[in-house]
């Protein structure tokens, strides 16, 4: 049997747009089973007829099946009711399956939608798998095989629901957010809540407040942490639309700063492509005297064309610039070279119980020498504990960062003066 019914068009009436919630014969499956709830599927089919017949068929399976005629309609029931799997045509008067699709992405980024249409094309086809669909069938289908396509789509839906609340737990970081239109939603989103959070940098011979590192967060639970969003807006080519809310929200904030303190401010490689990170009235630009740019090693500069000229321009408009995570990325002396930084940022891998080991002392106290002799100023990040700060202190490290100081936090930290006191007191002892 077929689903799609071929019906005279005289036999269809004109209905307004409806909503069915069904409630099928139990079977036997799910009767007596009250820890395992029937999975619920949302049909959208503007034919009357047809969106009965896949009723009929999936609630004989054992779904609970909510029928719609109208896109709209739609959305509000799949807000409402959270259903397990979304089965849409894709032709229909009003709202078509894709904008219904994409809306559906906007708030959901996990349920599994599936697009049928009588009239396939390959444009359409690309659009869904692109919006995140999970699949495309073409009319008419038979009964076996939508039963087999729901039951995997549902199946899927559980892993997926796992999987984040697995994540949650772990703390793991993943931006696989339902498609590109649900991605797009989340970083959206994301850039809307945006705000900066800062940490200081200490310095370890004036024993004061050296200057602050701007450090993006987001409310959004999809993008829970800044390699979320940053990875976000790599996947979809918007880097330059969160580097400059992240340059507009740092120069604003630091506006109440405490003078004589730096901003540090982290780049993408891609924002040196940014028109927008050169106009000497754009907010950053209008401190730059008083900014490090943190460009990191994490991204390969050979991307970026003219980058010595890029670098030149920055420093006319009188920033100063920092290489950021040492040790974790891409850079050798090409980097330095095209960089001439004034600051140069240990990762924290290198970092992490440098008092303990012999390997990560001789590796800081060579990088601390040399970047000394060319002038370069070196920050340890990551100093968690008295003897990390204490050790990289006296391996040459003029500058420090971590939460043995502060955590990130509102503007502007505060840090403990028993422990700028002991760093100087460490500092004498190892001068």
């Amino acid at each position: 049997m077929r689903l799609a019914l071929q019906v005279a068009a005289a036999r269809r009436p004109h209905e307004e747009d409806f909503l069915l919630f069904h409630s099928p014969r139990e079977p036997a499956a799910y009767a007596t089973d009250e820890t395992c709830p029937r999975p619920s599927v949302l049909v959208v089919d503007d034919d009357v007829f047809v969106g009965r017949a896949m009723q009929h068929v999936l609630a004989a399976a054992g779904y609970d099946v909510t029928v719609t005629t109208d896109g709209t309609l739609a959305i509000d029931a799949a807000a409402r009711h959270g259903f397990d799997t979304v089965i849409s045509d894709i032709q229909m008067p009003g709202l078509s399956g894709l904008a219904l699709l994409e809306a559906i992405r906007s708030r959901d980024l996990d349920v599994p939608v599936i697009l049928l249409t009588g009239a396939p094309t390959l444009e359409t086809a690309i659009e869904a798998v692109s919006l995140g669909a999970m699949r495309y069938l073409t009319k008419p289908v038979n009964n076996a095989d939508l039963v087999n396509v729901v039951h995997r789509a549902c199946t899927l839906h559980n892993i997926a629901k796992v999987r984040r609340d697995a994540a949650k737990l772990l703390g793991a970081n993943s931006v696989e957010a339902g498609g590109r239109a649900g991605l797009q939603s989340a970083l959206d989103r994301a850039l809307r809540t945006l705000r900066m959070a800062f940490q200081p940098l200490v310095d370890g011979q004036a024993s004061a407040v050296f200057g602050y590192e701007s450090l993006m967060r987001s409310s959004e639970p999809s993008l829970p942490d800044p390699g979320a969003v940053l990875a976000a807006a790599e996947q979809l080519g918007r880097l330059t639309d969160l580097g400059q809310k992240v340059r507009l929200l740092s120069a604003a904030a630091f506006e109440q700063a405490p003078p004589e303190t730096l901003l540090f401010v982290n780049l993408h490689t891609f924002d040196l492509l940014d028109d927008d990170l050169y106009d000497a009235a754009a907010p950053l630009s209008r401190i730059a005297r008083r900014v490090v740019l943190e460009i990191t090693e994490r991204a390969a500069l050979d991307q970026v064309p003219n980058v010595v000229s890029c670098i030149r321009r920055l420093r006319a408009l009188g920033f100063r610039i920092a290489i950021d995570d040492l040790g974790a990325g891409y850079a050798g002396l090409s980097s330095f070279v095209a960089l001439e930084p004034e600051f140069v940022k240990l990762d924290m891998s290198l970092v992490r119980d440098v008092h303990t080991s012999a390997i990560r002392q001789r590796l800081i106290g060579s990088l601390a020498s040399l970047c000394n002799d060319l002038g370069m100023r070196v920050v340890a990040e990551g100093i968690e504990t008295a003897e990390e700060r204490d050790a990289v202190v006296g391996l040459g490290c003029k500058l420090l960062q971590g939460y043995f100081f502060a955590k990130p936090g509102p503007p502007f930290p505060a840090v403990a003066r028993e422990r700028l006191w002991r760093m100087e007191l460490s500092t004498r002892v190892v001068a």
